[in-house]
Protein backbone atom coordinates (compact mmCIF):
# COMPACT_ATOMS: atom_id res chain seq x y z
CA UNK A 1 0.00 0.00 0.00
CA UNK A 2 1.31 3.46 -0.87
CA UNK A 3 1.97 5.44 2.31
CA UNK A 4 -0.25 8.48 2.87
CA UNK A 5 1.42 11.67 1.69
CA UNK A 6 1.41 14.40 4.39
CA UNK A 7 -0.69 17.45 3.61
CA UNK A 8 2.30 19.79 3.36
CA UNK A 9 3.80 17.55 0.67
CA UNK A 10 0.64 17.89 -1.45
CA UNK A 11 1.26 21.58 -2.07
CA UNK A 12 0.80 22.83 -5.61
CA UNK A 13 0.31 26.17 -7.40
CA UNK A 14 -3.34 27.34 -7.39
CA UNK A 15 -5.45 27.26 -10.52
CA UNK A 16 -7.01 30.42 -11.94
CA UNK A 17 -10.39 29.43 -10.46
CA UNK A 18 -8.82 28.86 -7.04
CA UNK A 19 -7.16 32.29 -7.16
CA UNK A 20 -10.58 33.83 -7.83
CA UNK A 21 -11.76 32.24 -4.58
CA UNK A 22 -9.23 34.23 -2.50
CA UNK A 23 -11.03 37.45 -1.47
CA UNK A 24 -8.07 39.66 -0.51
CA UNK A 25 -6.21 39.26 -3.81
CA UNK A 26 -8.51 41.82 -5.44
CA UNK A 27 -7.29 44.43 -2.92
CA UNK A 28 -3.67 44.20 -4.07
CA UNK A 29 -1.99 46.35 -6.69
CA UNK A 30 0.44 45.39 -9.47
CA UNK A 31 3.64 43.97 -7.97
CA UNK A 32 1.87 43.19 -4.68
CA UNK A 33 -0.60 40.88 -6.39
CA UNK A 34 2.05 39.30 -8.58
CA UNK A 35 4.21 38.47 -5.57
CA UNK A 36 1.24 37.06 -3.66
CA UNK A 37 0.07 34.89 -6.56
CA UNK A 38 3.57 33.53 -7.13
CA UNK A 39 3.90 32.67 -3.42
CA UNK A 40 0.47 31.11 -2.85
CA UNK A 41 0.14 27.35 -2.66
CA UNK A 42 -2.89 25.12 -2.24
CA UNK A 43 -3.30 21.60 -0.86
CA UNK A 44 -6.13 19.11 -1.23
CA UNK A 45 -7.00 18.12 2.33
CA UNK A 46 -8.80 14.89 3.10
CA UNK A 47 -11.32 14.51 5.95
CA UNK A 48 -9.39 14.36 9.21
CA UNK A 49 -6.24 16.02 7.88
CA UNK A 50 -4.68 18.59 10.21
CA UNK A 51 -3.81 21.94 8.64
CA UNK A 52 -2.41 23.37 11.90
CA UNK A 53 -1.50 21.72 15.20
CA UNK A 54 -1.13 23.10 18.71
CA UNK A 55 2.46 23.98 19.53
CA UNK A 56 3.79 24.15 15.98
CA UNK A 57 5.28 27.35 14.61
CA UNK A 58 3.38 29.00 11.73
CA UNK A 59 4.92 28.86 8.28
CA UNK A 60 1.83 29.92 6.31
CA UNK A 61 -1.27 32.06 6.68
CA UNK A 62 -4.15 29.78 5.65
CA UNK A 63 -7.53 30.11 4.00
CA UNK A 64 -10.30 27.85 2.70
CA UNK A 65 -10.98 27.84 -1.02
CA UNK A 66 -13.48 24.97 -0.84
CA UNK A 67 -14.70 22.62 1.88
CA UNK A 68 -15.04 23.03 5.65
CA UNK A 69 -12.52 23.10 8.51
CA UNK A 70 -12.94 23.24 12.28
CA UNK A 71 -10.87 25.13 14.84
CA UNK A 72 -10.58 23.36 18.20
CA UNK A 73 -8.26 22.83 21.14
CA UNK A 74 -8.59 18.99 21.48
CA UNK A 75 -6.89 19.22 24.88
CA UNK A 76 -5.97 15.77 26.30
CA UNK A 77 -5.84 17.25 29.81
CA UNK A 78 -9.34 18.74 29.71
CA UNK A 79 -12.58 18.89 27.75
CA UNK A 80 -12.20 19.39 24.01
CA UNK A 81 -13.65 22.64 22.70
CA UNK A 82 -14.53 23.59 19.13
CA UNK A 83 -14.09 27.32 18.63
CA UNK A 84 -15.57 27.72 15.18
CA UNK A 85 -15.92 26.29 11.71
CA UNK A 86 -14.13 27.81 8.73
CA UNK A 87 -16.15 27.66 5.48
CA UNK A 88 -15.10 28.81 1.97
CA UNK A 89 -13.59 32.29 1.74
CA UNK A 90 -12.41 32.20 5.36
CA UNK A 91 -8.79 33.00 6.28
CA UNK A 92 -7.52 32.38 9.79
CA UNK A 93 -4.48 32.60 12.05
CA UNK A 94 -3.52 36.17 11.24
CA UNK A 95 -2.83 36.88 14.92
CA UNK A 96 -0.54 33.86 15.15
CA UNK A 97 1.19 34.86 11.90
CA UNK A 98 1.65 38.45 13.08
CA UNK A 99 3.36 37.33 16.30
CA UNK A 100 5.06 34.29 14.75
CA UNK A 101 4.06 32.34 17.83
CA UNK A 102 3.13 28.63 18.04
CA UNK A 103 -0.49 27.69 17.33
CA UNK A 104 -2.80 27.48 20.33
CA UNK A 105 -5.44 25.50 18.43
CA UNK A 106 -5.80 22.73 15.87
CA UNK A 107 -7.33 23.19 12.43
CA UNK A 108 -8.74 20.00 10.92
CA UNK A 109 -10.65 19.23 7.72
CA UNK A 110 -14.20 17.98 8.30
CA UNK A 111 -14.55 17.06 4.62
CA UNK A 112 -12.45 17.08 1.47
CA UNK A 113 -11.23 20.69 1.24
CA UNK A 114 -8.95 22.91 -0.79
CA UNK A 115 -6.73 24.90 1.59
CA UNK A 116 -4.62 27.85 0.42
CA UNK A 117 -1.47 29.03 2.17
CA UNK A 118 0.48 32.27 1.92
CA UNK A 119 4.07 31.95 3.23
CA UNK A 120 4.48 33.88 6.44
CA UNK A 121 7.35 35.96 5.04
CA UNK A 122 5.13 37.07 2.14
CA UNK A 123 2.36 37.81 4.64
CA UNK A 124 4.68 40.19 6.50
CA UNK A 125 5.97 41.70 3.24
CA UNK A 126 2.41 42.54 2.20
CA UNK A 127 1.75 44.11 5.60
CA UNK A 128 4.70 46.40 4.97
CA UNK A 129 3.78 47.30 1.39
CA UNK A 130 -0.01 47.09 0.83
CA UNK A 131 -2.63 49.39 2.35
CA UNK A 132 -5.42 47.18 1.01
CA UNK A 133 -3.92 44.08 2.59
CA UNK A 134 -3.51 45.88 5.92
CA UNK A 135 -7.15 46.88 5.91
CA UNK A 136 -8.21 43.34 5.18
CA UNK A 137 -6.14 41.94 8.05
CA UNK A 138 -7.39 44.65 10.43
CA UNK A 139 -11.00 43.81 9.53
CA UNK A 140 -10.22 40.13 10.08
CA UNK A 141 -8.80 40.78 13.55
CA UNK A 142 -11.76 42.98 14.51
CA UNK A 143 -14.33 40.44 13.34
CA UNK A 144 -12.38 37.56 14.90
CA UNK A 145 -12.49 39.27 18.30
CA UNK A 146 -16.26 39.68 18.05
CA UNK A 147 -16.54 36.07 16.91
CA UNK A 148 -14.73 34.68 19.95
CA UNK A 149 -16.72 36.87 22.33
CA UNK A 150 -19.86 35.45 20.73
CA UNK A 151 -18.43 31.92 21.05
CA UNK A 152 -18.10 32.40 24.81
CA UNK A 153 -21.71 33.52 24.93
CA UNK A 154 -22.77 30.43 22.96
CA UNK A 155 -21.02 28.21 25.53
CA UNK A 156 -23.29 29.66 28.22
CA UNK A 157 -26.54 29.08 26.29
CA UNK A 158 -28.65 26.22 27.62
CA UNK A 159 -31.15 26.14 24.75
CA UNK A 160 -29.97 23.78 21.98
CA UNK A 161 -32.00 25.77 19.44
CA UNK A 162 -30.17 28.95 20.46
CA UNK A 163 -26.77 27.23 20.30
CA UNK A 164 -27.42 25.97 16.79
CA UNK A 165 -28.81 29.34 15.67
CA UNK A 166 -25.91 31.39 16.99
CA UNK A 167 -23.33 28.90 15.67
CA UNK A 168 -24.94 29.06 12.23
CA UNK A 169 -24.95 32.86 12.35
CA UNK A 170 -21.19 32.81 12.93
CA UNK A 171 -20.69 30.76 9.77
CA UNK A 172 -22.68 33.31 7.75
CA UNK A 173 -20.37 36.20 8.70
CA UNK A 174 -19.92 38.09 5.37
CA UNK A 175 -16.61 39.66 6.45
CA UNK A 176 -14.85 36.51 7.68
CA UNK A 177 -16.46 34.12 5.20
CA UNK A 178 -17.34 35.98 1.98
CA UNK A 179 -17.41 32.74 0.01
CA UNK A 180 -20.49 31.39 1.78
CA UNK A 181 -23.17 33.79 0.53
CA UNK A 182 -26.73 32.86 1.53
CA UNK A 183 -26.29 29.08 1.14
CA UNK A 184 -24.01 27.16 3.48
CA UNK A 185 -23.12 23.70 2.25
CA UNK A 186 -22.94 21.67 5.45
CA UNK A 187 -24.30 18.36 6.70
CA UNK A 188 -26.10 17.92 9.99
CA UNK A 189 -23.26 15.73 11.25
CA UNK A 190 -20.69 18.43 10.41
CA UNK A 191 -22.80 21.03 12.21
CA UNK A 192 -23.11 18.68 15.19
CA UNK A 193 -19.29 18.50 15.40
CA UNK A 194 -19.09 22.31 15.44
CA UNK A 195 -21.91 22.92 17.92
CA UNK A 196 -21.12 20.07 20.31
CA UNK A 197 -24.55 18.43 20.15
CA UNK A 198 -25.78 15.14 18.75
CA UNK A 199 -26.83 14.98 15.11
CA UNK A 200 -30.38 14.13 16.21
CA UNK A 201 -30.60 17.21 18.44
CA UNK A 202 -29.17 19.42 15.70
CA UNK A 203 -31.81 18.04 13.33
CA UNK A 204 -34.55 19.03 15.78
CA UNK A 205 -33.12 22.53 16.16
CA UNK A 206 -32.83 23.02 12.40
CA UNK A 207 -36.45 21.97 11.90
CA UNK A 208 -37.55 24.41 14.60
CA UNK A 209 -35.57 27.22 12.94
CA UNK A 210 -37.05 26.32 9.57
CA UNK A 211 -40.59 26.35 11.04
CA UNK A 212 -39.93 29.90 12.29
CA UNK A 213 -38.88 30.99 8.81
CA UNK A 214 -35.30 31.73 9.88
CA UNK A 215 -33.60 29.17 7.60
CA UNK A 216 -34.57 26.84 4.80
CA UNK A 217 -33.17 23.32 4.65
CA UNK A 218 -32.09 22.56 1.10
CA UNK A 219 -30.39 19.64 -0.59
CA UNK A 220 -26.77 19.65 0.58
CA UNK A 221 -27.01 22.75 2.77
CA UNK A 222 -28.85 25.47 4.62
CA UNK A 223 -30.11 28.81 3.31
CA UNK A 224 -30.40 31.70 5.74
CA UNK A 225 -33.62 33.71 5.42
CA UNK A 226 -33.29 35.97 8.47
CA UNK A 227 -29.70 36.50 9.64
CA UNK A 228 -30.74 39.05 12.27
CA UNK A 229 -33.03 36.47 13.89
CA UNK A 230 -30.24 33.87 13.86
CA UNK A 231 -28.04 36.29 15.75
CA UNK A 232 -30.70 37.30 18.28
CA UNK A 233 -30.77 35.53 21.64
CA UNK A 234 -34.28 36.87 22.25
CA UNK A 235 -35.68 34.84 19.37
CA UNK A 236 -34.82 31.49 20.98
CA UNK A 237 -35.56 31.79 24.66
Amino acid sequence: MTPDIPLHQRRRPPTADELRGIPWLALLQGAERQRAEESLRVSDARPGDYVCRIGRAPTYWFGVVAGLLKMSNDNPDGPAMTFTGVPPGGWFGEGTALKREPYRYNIQALRASVVAGLPIDTFHWLLGHSIGFNRFVMDQLNERLAQFIAAREIDRLTSPDARVARSLAALFNPVLYPGVGALLRITQQELAYLVGLSRQRVNEALRALAAQGVIRIEYGGLRVLDLAALRSRESFK
